[in-house]
């Protein structure tokens, strides 16, 4: 029996079922979690089934979400997307579930679930929710379609990254021929953004430093974060945007969270591995495109230097080949 039918199985024993989520939502763990609830109620239309997590202002257009309740906890199978590690997952007594399944694209960090399919050579948690999809019974309705889409497009930064693949491409093209949806106006949500966003990326444009080894990075106090009128998690929704700039391997943005008492750091990168110098500070992703949390300025500043001991070592090793 394939991972995919295994875990089909299961959806189809079990009346109750929690979907989750890393913390920080972003468009592909949002969107996998919707589209997800839906493609199991188009099924099983009988079934009880929770998307919960905290959401996110800017991602309300994608659906609403449900609030967790004790109640949700009893004999329910929870299924746990894009996300590595159990610290991670945006709520609270795993354990209390029946049943537990993880489904995620990140590099392996541990087991905390029952059942786990991890596809470190997909896009995107949607993807894999789109080779679910054809491997199975599900039946695809237009709004799941859309929001699968959309994640899609937003992990690949426009099928742009390093895990964009035919496979990607083959299974996007087999989405739209059996949904007709309408893509080209898909991009608006994901990419309209405030003017306050726009002049606070001209603010960083002007003021990136730039090491000899090729890192590029800024930090952000909260006073500049409050005179944009923006929040802390602002400055990583546009760092994709400093990509393929020819004196920067690696580039990172600081923004303080001062509400919270943290450091906020994005983490992007044309060639070096980042991902291992981000978990050593309470973070994690991918091998390009990684963030962390620090407590405190001076720990951002280790960080930093770690990156550009990273770029140094890259680029030596690149010009001894």
């Amino acid at each position: 029996m394939s991972i995919f039918k295994e875990i089909y199985k299961e959806i189809k024993k079990y009346d109750k079922i929690v979907i989750a989520r890393h913390q920080r939502v972003d468009p592909d763990a949002l969107a996998s979690e919707l589209a997800l609830k839906q493609l199991i109620l188009n099924t099983f239309p009988n079934k009880k089934v929770y998307a919960v997590g905290v959401g996110a202002s800017k991602f309300r257009y994608m659906g609403q979400l449900d609030k967790l309740t004790d109640d949700m906890y009893k004999n329910s199978l929870l299924i746990v997307l894009d996300t590595p590690d159990k610290k991670r997952v945006d709520i609270d007594d795993l354990d209390k579930f029946e049943k537990t399944i993880k489904i995620d694209h990140h590099p392996f960090v541990e087991k905390f679930c029952d059942i786990e399919y991890i596809d470190e050579d997909a896009s995107s948690t949607c993807e894999i929710i789109l080779e679910f999809i054809y491997n199975t019974k599900f039946n695809l309705d237009i709004r799941s379609a859309e929001l699968l889409f959309q994640g899609v497009v937003s992990d690949t930064n426009r099928f742009t990254t390093i895990n964009t693949s035919s496979k990607t491409f083959d299974l996007i093209k087999r989405l739209i021929d059996e949904t007709n949806i309408d893509f080209s106006s898909l991009y608006d949500n994901l990419y309209a953004r405030p003017l306050s966003e726009i002049r606070l990326e001209g603010y960083i444009a002007q003021n990136l430093i730039v090491t000899e080894n090729g890192l590029g990075y800024i930090k952000l106090t909260d006073d500049v974060i409050r005179e944009f009128s923006v929040d802390s998690a602002s400055p990583g929704n546009m760092i994709n945007n400093f990509n393929y700039i020819n004196e920067i391997l690696v580039w990172a943005f600081v923004s303080e969270d001062k509400k919270n008492n943290i450091k906020r750091i994005t983490i992007r990168s044309r060639g070096p591995k980042i991902n291992d110098v981000a978990s050593k500070h309470n973070g994690g992703g991918h091998e390009r495109a990684s963030g962390a949390r620090v407590e405190t300025f001076e720990e951002a500043d280790i960080l930093l230097k770690e990156l550009d001991d990273l770029c140094k070592t890259y680029r030596s090793e690149k010009n001894e080949n």
